[in-house]
């Protein structure tokens, strides 16, 4: 077909029109690619150019939230040394309110910085930058959890010179001072709304900071109010793009601050409330969140920096996310959105000229390809009439090529060629004759070696097969001791533990009955987790769970024991072995395949140990021996089973009996299944290699011949069987008894 479909190509074409034909078509493919490259490139700057401004714009804003969201935080701190060292007396109102003016005087950004005392009793300054006024407010009486708060105007050094106002605050309910209690270290009680007295609109982050005693009472929690106008006012200075925008916002979508001059919350009736990033009237700002909440709903999920892009208006938008946290719960995400056309319209245009540049590269590479093929094409045809002169036998044809240097030695080498040939063609007739003969004696010896070497072959896939077998029990005894060992540390650990585990929950449970006898009604937060956990139940079942668990792992070191005598497999010297230790080893290995399944009843194992003394052997080589018959009895039972009822199986079970002994110095062990039995003609063959009954893939033919080796060639025993058709196989393994 491919020889068809080649002269289908190239019958009848002119050397000429081959030459043009693929050099214009690659020429025009490279130039193709050329121009294709520049504009995907032209693509990929844009995208690395958005990438890289809007990756630095990100870790200046992330520095300048750092910064900025660390001043609360250091005052705070401030403020604790300061309780802690003396220099700042909490009980003394006036005196603290002023040492917080001072503060606030510092630092303009402040929107509220002051304490609370657990009486509800406090002091601080509150900062309204409308009216550029920073007052003292000191809060001295307390009626039932309220504060009356008394707000003084101040002169330069944060004396009282008039009171403005007086009013109640329920201190000790607001959110900020119960989260920080609860919390019990320094937090951020999050974003609110930000309406204070003369006018003043913004939102801020509280920072809270509670002390204690050196008893690990609570003493007073400090309050920090940030505005964060701030940082609007700093991403407005940042130009990421002609008409980029950046923004911020938590992680339930709503805006903490933006670049636009739109602000990111809305004043109603007077009133600050918190604006969702969707609903801002920046355009570009609503139409990023909405896409960000319909590629992503849940916002919490971004826990890494990602990159999207999304149609607004008809451009393309470059769309980066940026998780930002700190060490005190704050939790935002700064997004930053770019649109393509802001970078694209130079790019494109060099991107133009390089495909116009292409195309008249284009133009000229054919018309110079053109010409060089008439100029080549011509000496060349010379030389292929030439050939075809050759070729009909005219051996003393010869060419004249001139005018290209190559082509002219070309046109000499061709002519020194022909007369080769023609020495050749007689050389080649004479060794025609002689090597026909040497391929007569080589292929009768050729016949006689394959022959040697099938038989040879025959006798090494013999040997091989026996070895991978025994390699295959070496290997798995070493992975069985690998995993007892491995398995009897944790469990030794985990059995020694639970002891000591039990003994604490009992002392545990004992201090809560003390608890319970010394404070028979608890508060009623104990109360209900009390119910919600059970605890009675709890209690009682703890004991089980307890019995459970030695139960289990003293299960775990049984099952361990098994197999680590069953890992003898590895032992290459004789030793003296407890015959009954490694049956029962191997049975544990089997214990799968002898349960009950969800399709059969399980196999019975019924043991006839008589005494045994230690027998001098190699352990890992009788184990195989026992693996190989157990698994035989199992498989004959299993074809069994799955020609009977569900009845017959009750009605006859399914057994394998294992039977022991000492006999006229011979130690007789026996496995015996009530199976269907061996025929004879099977019998005849049982021990020979490579004969099974059983299908392609779940037997080699190997187990019983390996073990009959085993058994009479390493150990100097017997290996028979003893079998009725309807009624079960016995197989016997006797071993001389060394003294």
């Amino acid at each position: 077909m491919l020889n068809r479909f080649d002269k289908l190509i190239y019958h009848n074409i002119s050397l000429r029109l081959l030459l043009i034909v693929p050099f214009i078509v690659q020429i025009a493919l490279t130039v193709s690619l050329v121009g294709y490259l520049s504009f995907k490139n032209g693509q990929k700057t844009v995208n690395d150019l958005a990438n890289q401004i809007m990756d630095k714009t990100g870790r200046l804003v992330s520095q300048h939230l750092n910064n900025y969201l660390d001043v609360p935080k250091r005052l705070n701190q401030m403020n604790a040394d300061a309780v802690e060292t003396g220099i700042l007396n909490l009980q003394n109102l006036e005196q603290s309110g002023k040492y917080f003016w001072k503060q606030m005087y510092l630092h303009e950004n402040l929107g509220y910085n002051g304490y609370i005392l657990p009486t509800g009793k406090g002091a601080g300054s509150g900062n309204y930058s409308q009216k550029k006024l920073k007052t003292l407010e000191i809060f001295p009486i307390v009626n039932k959890g309220v504060s009356k708060i008394y707000s003084y105007a101040t002169d330069a050094q944060g004396n009282k010179t008039k009171l403005l106002n007086v009013y109640d605050y329920p201190g000790l309910a607001q959110p900020w001072y119960t989260q920080t209690a609860k919390a019990g270290k320094p937090i951020w009680s999050g974003v609110h709304p930000w309406s204070g007295a003369f006018g003043s609109e913004s939102i801020a982050a509280s920072a809270n900071y509670p002390i204690y005693n050196k008893n690990g009472q609570l003493m007073a929690i400090f309050g920090v109010d940030l505005l964060l106008t701030n940082i609007s006012n700093f991403l407005e200075q940042i130009h990421i793009s002609k008409n980029g925008t950046i923004f911020i916002i938590e992680r339930n979508g709503l805006l903490v601050a933006n670049s636009g001059l739109e602000k990111p919350y809305l004043l109603v009736n007077k009133q600050v409330e918190r604006l969702s990033a969707i609903n801002s009237p920046n355009p570009l700002i609503g139409a990023t969140a909405k896409y960000l909440q319909q590629q992503i709903p849940d916002l919490q999920t971004i826990q890494q920096t990602q990159q999207l892009e999304f149609d607004f208006q008809g451009h393309q938008q470059f769309v980066k996310i940026m998780p930002w946290k700190d060490s005190l719960g704050l939790d935002w995400l700064v997004v930053l959105a770019v649109p393509e056309s802001d970078f694209i319209t130079q790019i494109q245009s060099n991107t133009y000229n390089t495909i116009l540049s292409c195309v008249i590269t284009l133009l000229a590479a054919s018309f110079v390809g053109i010409y060089i093929s008439n100029w080549i094409t011509k000496p060349i045809l010379q030389l292929s009439q030439a050939s075809q002169a050759i070729a009909a036998g005219k051996l003393d044809h010869s060419v004249d090529v001139k005018g290209i240097n190559e082509l002219e030695i070309l046109g000499q080498s061709f002519n020194h060629m022909a007369k080769q040939l023609q020495e050749s063609f007689s050389a080649l007739a004479r060794a025609n004759s002689d090597l026909e003969q040497t391929n007569i004696e080589l292929e009768a010896r050729v016949e006689a070696r394959t022959s040697e070497l099938q038989a040879t072959i025959q006798q090494l896939h013999q040997t091989q097969t026996q070895m991978v077998q025994s390699e295959k029990m070496s290997a798995l005894g070493q992975m069985v001791a690998g995993v007892a060992h491995e398995i009897n540390n944790p469990v030794n650990f985990i059995h020694g533990n639970v002891v000591h585990a039990e003994e604490y929950t009992q002392y545990l449970l004992e201090l809560i009955h003390l608890y319970q006898q010394y404070l028979p009604e608890p508060p009623q937060e104990i109360a209900d987790q009390l119910a919600a956990i059970e605890f009675e139940f709890l209690e009682k079942d703890l004991v089980k769970v307890f019995q459970s668990m030695q139960i289990g792992t003293k299960r775990i070191q049984e099952i361990v024991v098994s197999l680590r005598n069953f890992s003898r497999l590895d032992e290459s010297e004789v030793k003296a072995v407890d015959i009954h230790e490694g049956i029962d080893s191997t049975l544990v290995i089997l214990n799968n395949r002898l349960k009950a399944k969800s399709d059969r009843e399980g196999i019975k194992v019924i043991k006839n140990y008589g005494k045994l003394p230690l027998i001098d052997c190699y352990a890992g080589q009788l184990n195989q021996v026992f693996m190989n018959l157990l698994n035989n009895a199992i498989d004959a039972l299993e074809e069994r089973d799955s020609e009977r009822t569900v009845e017959q199986i009750k009605i006859q079970p399914s057994t394998i009996t294992i039977s022991t002994s000492v006999e006229n110095g011979w130690l007789r062990i026996s496995i015996a299944d009530n199976g269907t039995g061996i025929t004879e003609e099977v019998g005849s063959n049982i021990f020979n290699p490579f004969f099974t009954t059983k299908p392609v893939g779940k037997g080699t033919g190997l187990g019983l011949s390996i073990s009959y080796q085993i058994v009479t060639q390493k150990h100097y025993g017997k290996l028979s069987y003893h079998s009725t058709l309807g009624e079960g196989t016995e197989f016997i393994v006797e071993l001389p008894i060394h003294k």
